[in-house]
């Protein structure tokens, strides 16, 4: 009777998890639906000219965002997670960085960019909608998504849902009314409506973020380094993204890069199943290691066990639903099926990974975490151009393969070592500063 009873107690405890979890990976799911409708449309109104000069400027922002604000926004959620007090510290710490970087990033890109992107006839009309465009995508990007991780860092998950899905769906409400009820068929067009909405987005994003308190206008010298690792992983990681899809567009046919591209995209979207639970974990992994990862290893181990059986469903619900897609995408892409089903059990190592390295990332070990991710991503970026430059498309996905295990045993390896010295009082974390 008292099993009984424990084991109830222990599913009701359980229940809150989960349904969080189902917010948040359904949050996710319906921003990444309506970010692929949003391409859609654009890419049916704009024309293929037009369009592939969004996409290639949109490529390099995609890039830079990763730059503005120099990863601030990990400590904020791990600090902020441990102690609340520390809030207004952060929020300006995190402001300074990102208005400082993204004036940078504008200035560099307004001054190369026109000289290689031609949006306006005018000279002058270029680079003005080239800055725009920029500061859309940079700026005002980084600003929004910097409001989802305050929510994150307070435990607050449906304020955070709501920031992800209302970004996602006022994209597509401004894509469907430029295009489908004005008519706007060219980019320096779409670029201004782009803009507005962002910046509208932004307007309730701060209003959102007010009653949590003003910032304290300071940089936290301590988490500058820490925030440098954190982002220059994800920089290198976009290489490591795009190294296939730039090589396969000059050695293969149009139709095989069409279909390859389609597929990864779905395959990164089913990734999101994973993604949804680290989202939801990773301040509470935080609070746990506060002291070192070594008091965190049993919360991992369980976290570890829910994503590999997460994945390993979604893996084979892509593959089973795989001969659908052509009715979704076209009968054209004729190699889509074959890619989707080779692709989707990559889903299982990226998970593995992913759960160490979230880990060491919660316990304050940024420089751990960017060394396997940098050199994973700059390693696996030469490996995935030779391969498909060698052997396209067999080598490509023989490559996608060969770094997505290289990655899993090489956090895991860290991971171990890391937790290893941090119950041998080597290193710990304490208020998110690591002990030389």
């Amino acid at each position: 009777m008292g099993e009984h009873a424990s084991r109830i107690r222990n599913l009701r405890a359980l229940l809150p998890h989960a349904a969080a979890y189902a917010a948040s990976g359904g949050s996710l799911i319906v921003s990444s639906a309506a970010q692929l409708l949003t391409f859609a449309i654009l890419a049916r109104f704009l024309g293929v000219d037009e369009f592939s000069l969004f996409v290639a400027i949109t490529a390099l922002s995609n890039v830079a965002v990763h730059l503005c604000g120099l990863g601030a926004t990990e400590c904020l959620v791990r600090r902020v997670a441990r102690d609340q007090a520390i809030y207004p510290m952060l929020l300006g710490h995190n402001l300074i960085l990102i208005a400082a970087t993204g004036l940078l990033l504008l200035a560099i890109g307004a001054a190369a960019l026109p000289f290689f992107f031609q949006v306006a006839e005018s000279r002058l009309a270029n680079v003005l909608l080239i800055t725009t465009m920029l500061a859309t995508n940079i700026v005002l990007v980084r600003a929004i998504l910097f409001t989802e991780q305050v929510f994150i860092a307070f435990s607050n998950f449906g304020a955070a849902n709501k920031a992800v899905m209302g970004f996602a769906l006022i994209r597509t409400a401004a894509a469907a009314l430029a295009c489908i009820v004005f008519g706007v068929s060219t980019l320096q067009g779409w670029i201004i409506w782009q803009f507005a909405a962002h910046a509208l987005f932004l307007a309730a994003c701060v209003a959102a973020l007010r009653p949590l308190g003003p910032p304290r206008f300071r940089i936290v010298r301590e988490e500058l380094r820490l925030g440098l690792y954190f982002s220059i992983p994800f920089i290198l990681k976009a290489a490591r993204q795009n190294a296939d899809l730039v090589v396969l567009s000059l050695v293969t046919s149009a139709e095989i890069m069409s279909s390859y591209s389609v597929a990864r995209r779905i395959i990164e979207s089913s990734y999101l199943s994973v993604d949804a639970l680290n989202r939801i974990l990773y301040p509470g992994t935080a609070r746990a290691s506060a002291a070192g990862l070594h008091h965190a290893s049993a919360r991992v181990g369980r976290i570890f066990l829910v994503a590999l059986a997460i994945s390993v469903a979604a893996a084979v619900a892509v593959f089973l639903l795989a001969p659908v897609l052509p009715y979704l995408f076209g009968h054209e892409y004729t190699s889509l099926v074959q890619f989707v089903r080779y692709l989707c059990w990559v889903l299982i190592p990226v998970s593995c990974w992913a759960i160490a390295l979230e880990a060491l990332g919660a316990a304050g070990h940024q420089g751990s975490r960017g060394a396997v991710l940098g050199g994973g991503s700059l390693l696996g970026a030469a490996l995935a151009a030779w391969a498909t430059w060698y052997a396209p498309p067999a080598g490509t996905i023989v490559s996608y393969y060969v770094i997505e295990i290289a990655m899993t045993i090489a956090a895991w390896l860290v991971y171990f070592r890391v937790l290893a010295r941090s119950r041998n009082g080597d290193v710990s974390i304490r208020s998110g500063v690591p002990a030389e």
